[in-house]
């Protein structure tokens, strides 16, 4: 039987031989650092030149000659200023075709850079930010000031529309993808899990419930402490695995809320796949609504239940009662009669339901072609 490649997109046409720079703050860690890693690899594969600005940090090393390092992260109005002049003279210098900020303080710079050498200016906004004053708003304004401006979920677009006043014809919504092949629960072995579950002094035969998310109060740790106390289930435990990094006062206080329950303090976790394998529900408790949730497209993938807060992305990724449930944020009652619910429910149905919703739907090739096709409208 012979192959046929595919044959390239429209946008993969347009945007072939071009050069585009994505421009952050810095590539330490966090969704915005590896979409933009995951779009810089994406623009290779379509014949195009990835180039990333930012201060720098450990993810820089991935793009290798492909990275400059600049001060992008200031909010110094000087250095905003001078950044755009070295903007300018990097956009000429390199011949770049199309330019995309991911974040506020180097959006401000790249917009007038991009403006001055005559090249088109893309941004994303990828959280709710605080608009409580004027002052926070017109700093919020510069990520509708593209001539194309993409939005992480349905939320942010309408927060974008609704506070910003964004109009709707240069708004284009882009799911944040994950990768199909990483969270494939096939690819866990056994012994993974059950090393996993040892570290976490999960007893046999007890089950696991998994919040994962660095420790700040946004994420709702305290109200998963009183949930399990509603519980009473001496066969559950919870599990906090994300990083405490600066944190030290917040974990000593969720660490005094949960004496006498069984709830693990995990810390950072390299594996975020078998950590899903390892677990039996997997929690999302926001208290404030979260732009996207990846680590709902990521747990259904897995094809483990997911309890999240009814707010914000969520929404978009779970199907209430199908592959998912959504409770009301903030409240211990609601969270531990959904936890109750999923565990019932866990079986191979619900996790054939989950993957192949977040397959359909989330994945990183989806993104990066419809970020790839918001670049084509402009060249």
């Amino acid at each position: 039987m012979v192959a046929f490649a595919m044959p390239p997109s429209p946008a993969e046409i347009r945007i072939k031989g071009k050069t585009i720079l994505q421009v952050l703050p810095a590539l330490e860690a966090g969704g915005v650092e590896r979409g933009t890693l995951e779009i810089a690899a994406a623009l290779r594969e379509a014949g195009a030149r990835a180039l990333v600005v930012s201060s720098g940090g450990r993810m820089a090393a991935g793009l290798g000659a492909d990275h400059i390092a600049l001060p992008v992260h200031t909010k110094n109005p000087l250095g905003l200023w001078r950044n755009a002049a070295r903007l300018k003279e990097l956009i000429e210098h390199e011949g770049v075709d199309l330019v995309h900020a991911r974040s506020r303080a180097p959006a401000w710079s790249t917009r007038s850079a991009a403006r001055r050498a005559g090249v088109p200016f893309v941004t994303t906004f990828h959280g709710a930010y605080g608009a409580r004053s004027a002052a926070k708003r017109a700093w919020n304004r510069i990520m509708i000031r593209g001539d194309r401006v993409i939005a992480v979920s349905d939320f942010i677009a309408a927060h974008m529309r609704e506070v910003y006043g964004c109009a709707p014809e240069r708004i284009r919504t882009v799911h944040r993808g994950i990768d199909a092949a990483a969270f494939d629960p096939s690819t866990v072995p056994p012994r993974e899990r059950a090393a996993l579950r040892a570290a976490w002094a999960v007893p046999e035969g007890a089950r696991v419930v998994l919040l994962p998310g660095r420790l700040t109060r946004l994420k709702g740790h305290g109200v998963l402490i009183e949930a399990m106390r509603l519980l009473a289930d001496p066969e559950l435990v919870a599990v906090f695995a994300g990083s405490d990094r600066d944190r030290d006062a917040y974990r000593q206080e969720l660490e005094a809320q949960a004496r006498g329950l069984p709830v693990r303090f995990a810390g950072h976790i390299d594996d975020v796949a078998a950590a899903y394998a390892a677990s039996d529900v997997v929690i999302s408790a926001s208290v404030q609504p979260e732009s996207f949730g990846r680590v709902l497209a990521e747990a259904g993938a897995m094809g483990v239940p997911v309890v999240a807060s009814d707010h914000g992305g969520a929404r978009e990724i779970l199907l209430h009662g199908e592959t998912g449930w959504l409770v009301p944020p903030g409240d211990p009652a609601a969270l531990a009669g959904g936890i109750r619910t999923a565990l019932a429910a866990a079986g191979p149905a619900l996790a054939e339901r989950a993957r192949g919703h977040v397959l359909a739907r989330f994945t990183r090739a989806a993104m990066c072609a419809k970020t790839l096709a918001v670049y084509g409208e402009l060249l």
